[in-house]
């Protein structure tokens, strides 16, 4: 399991006798709350900051009360607390301290929540630090009863942007935060710019109102002269108080903001552990000059600023690297089927808390066996799988099971014996990870199906005239336990799959919703199926469509394989090309196959059309991703006899149209597509997708 509490702020193991040294030299004090005893320790700092001797404070929480007042006492039990509930890896707060002499200090602690495997709190590490000469004069104001309604107005800003930044997850989500009409512009700000520190250049990521971008400056160096790149050199605030001092200090810059009409600005280094991440700068075309007291809450504002960017940055790097397994883990394509119609869709889930939360252990695949026709078909293995958990290290195990599923299934060992093997490597593994699955090997010639579950939901039949049920299918343990108890027999099931019916394999994640039990979930979805079209690339989409309405914090895989009967479509003859990225060579290639096949297939007198529609999608497979695309094309024969293109690529990313402009020499892709194709659409394939389009031939005489 993950340690979800896990966090930038580390302890050394002999703490608190010898403190981190960082630490000291920022006159910070640390503590170490363990929350299954209760002991609150602290090193010699923080006694200092609580004015407490040693002799005074045994590790007891509630010795603290003597120096926190009640109504501070209970504001910070209960923030606290909710952090605690919400699942939270941080908290942070200012507060006031009564000192023996009676007087008020202020203080501000930020903690940070250690949990065990099971996503249980057992311990709170943080620090304490005297925030007196930072919010003194705030605190005084707010005391007094004539406090006017600017300094109110500008210190509920800060509480609500505090309180927001709290929960966003992504950069852009801390942007929006601050851009939000809650956020800093009501500070009397006009505008709003940040940049991010990478490989010592700084790189904008917010560039104030529309028409406000400097040319020359989406990536600046930290040595040039800029406000930016002053701060982040020398980690302190820069306060431009007047249009002649901003004009005098930067006489690169000025010019390209005078038509904003700046008449002062704040520019702020971004700090996290004495490290620069970045810098903020705030324009104003109302105000000259920074009172202490606005320079106080704008550099408190910061620092919260900046633990909040590093925790987005940390999420968004976790979140990449797990979408990128995730990908790498799911097959890349899924073979074409004699005598089938297949369909695959993926949800990963959307889990809040902690990074890389939102991928999980389902998968699906689809296994060519021995004894079928050359290509594979006539004979396939489909799996559907759940390893337990939502981390990357599930997607691991999830990897390195479908491969051996996928191994002894294509040795052409039997059902049951295949299930036996793959629950003997989980153990052998040695992971605490256990799996569920369902593998059903179908003679699509015959019709009969053998299914063999280990502890994983049954599939569910639908027939042509829209009938759906569930399957009952005997199962044994999930895959691991079963090994790890001694009891590797696995029933095997025998369903009959007549020509028009379709059989789903899914993970509990399309079934279960808060509130019903699995029965009852299983009736809705069997309802659903039923209801749904009877094509199974449309009825994924519609099914993956209520997933995504449902969110949920469980992903979803489906398999839909659907046989044809002998007047459907069979699959003819197929071609197929790999087109890498600047090979010229390989585009040229897959246009003279494109054009021999349309000729040789009877399609001359479409051929133009043809070719113009794959030429467009293999173009903007090239362009708009980042690796090869594979080219398909094959003939359907039915009541129609058919020719489809289909064009592979890696990214996920789905087509979308776009108006061209009357001079623009882009964005009528689709609208060619969509004119000349008799049909098109777009399939998942994996961790990329595939574009398709199919064109009616001329019958043959």
């Amino acid at each position: 399991m993950v340690d979800r509490g896990a966090s930038a702020l580390s302890f050394p193991s002999d703490w608190p006798a010898h403190p981190d040294p960082i630490l000291a030299l920022n006159r910070m004090g640390s503590f170490d709350w363990d929350l299954d005893s209760g002991q609150f320790h602290m090193d010699a700092r923080a006694h200092e900051i609580f004015d407490l001797r040693p002799d005074e404070y045994d590790g007891d929480p509630a010795a603290l009360a003597v120096r926190v007042p009640p109504a501070e006492a209970v504001r910070l039990d209960e923030m606290v607390s909710q952090a605690i509930k919400d699942g939270s890896e941080n908290y942070g707060a200012y507060f006031r301290l009564r000192l023996r002499d009676g007087t008020l200090r202020w203080t501000h602690t930020q903690g940070y929540i250690r949990r065990d495997g099971t996503g249980r709190p057992r311990r709170i590490v943080g620090i304490v630090r005297d925030a007196t000469d930072e919010l003194h004069d705030l605190a005084a104001r707010r005391d007094e009863p004539d406090l006017d309604d600017a300094r109110r107005e500008q210190t509920n800003v800060v509480q609500l942007t505090t309180a927001a930044l709290a929960h966003a997850r992504t950069v852009h989500d801390v942007i929006d935060v601050l851009k939000d009409t809650q956020g800093l512009t009501h500070l009397g700000a006009t505008s709003l710019v940040m940049g991010l520190v990478e490989a010592g250049r700084i790189r904008l990521i917010a560039e104030g109102p529309e028409g406000s971008f400097v040319p020359g400056t989406l990536v600046t160096r930290i040595d040039e002269p800029y406000p930016m790149s002053e701060v982040v050199r020398t980690l302190t605030p820069r306060f431009i108080e007047s249009p002649e001092e901003f004009a005098a200090g930067y006489p690169v810059l000025w010019p390209h903001l005078t038509d904003l009409k700046i008449t002062s600005a704040a520019y702020l280094p971004l700090i996290v552990q004495a490290r620069p991440i970045g810098a903020m700068g705030l324009l104003y075309s109302d105000r000259r000059g920074f009172p202490p007291e606005d320079r106080n809450i704008l550099v408190a504002l910061g620092s919260s600023i900046a633990q909040s960017l590093q925790r987005a940055m940390f999420y968004e790097q976790e979140k990449d690297i797990a979408q990128g397994l995730q990908q790498a883990m799911l097959p890349r394509t899924i073979p074409s089927v004699a005598g089938a119609d297949v369909a695959v869709r993926y949800r990963a889930a959307t889990i809040g808390g902690s990074p890389g939360r939102d991928i999980g252990g389902d998968w699906y695949d689809l296994i060519p066996l021995p004894g079928g026709t050359p290509s594979g078909a006539g004979r396939v293995g489909a799996v559907i799988g759940d390893v337990q958990g939502h981390d990357t290290h599930a997607a691991a195990v999830m990897g390195q099971l479908r491969i051996v599923l996928r191994a002894y299934a294509a040795e052409g060992h039997t059902p049951a014996t295949v299930m036996a093997r793959a629950s003997v490597f989980l153990h052998e593994l040695d992971t605490d990870r256990f799996a569920t699955c369902l593998y059903a090997e179908a003679d699509l010639s015959t019709g009969v199906v053998q299914v063999v579950r280990a502890g994983h939901i049954d599939p569910l039949l639908r027939g042509p005239d829209g009938t759906c049920r569930r399957l009952p299918v005997p199962g044994g343990l999930p895959l691991g336990l079963s090994a790890e108890f001694g009891s590797l027999d696995y029933p095997v099931g025998t369903v009959e799959l007549d020509p028009g019916h379709t059989l789903l394999l899914c993970t509990d994640g399309l079934v279960e919703q808060p509130g019903a039990d699995l029965d009852d979930g299983m009736r809705a979805l069997a309802a659903l199926i039923a209801a749904g079209p009877e094509d199974v690339r449309k009825l994924a989409d519609q099914l993956i469509e209520v997933a995504e309405e449902r969110g949920g914090d469980d992903d979803v895989a489906l398999l839909l394989l659907r046989r044809r009967g002998p007047d459907g479509p069979q699959a003819g003859s197929r071609l197929q090309q790999h087109v890498a990225p600047g090979d010229p060579e390989a585009l040229s290639e897959a246009r003279h196959m494109i054009r021999a096949a349309v000729r040789t297939w009877g399609a001359r007198d479409r051929s133009d059309e043809i070719e113009l529609v794959a030429d467009e999608l293999i173009t903007n497979a090239l362009m708009h991703t980042e690796g090869a695309a594979i080219v398909t094309l094959r003939v359907l024969t039915g009541t129609e006899h058919r020719l489809r293109v289909e064009v592979e690529d890696s990214s996920s990313a789905l087509p979308r149209r776009r108006e061209a402009g009357e001079s623009g020499v882009s964005g009528r892709g689709l609208m060619l597509v969509d004119l000349l194709a008799d049909e098109w659409g777009v399939e998942a394939r994996g961790g990329g997708k595939c574009v398709w389009c199919e064109f009616v031939m001329p019958e043959q005489s």
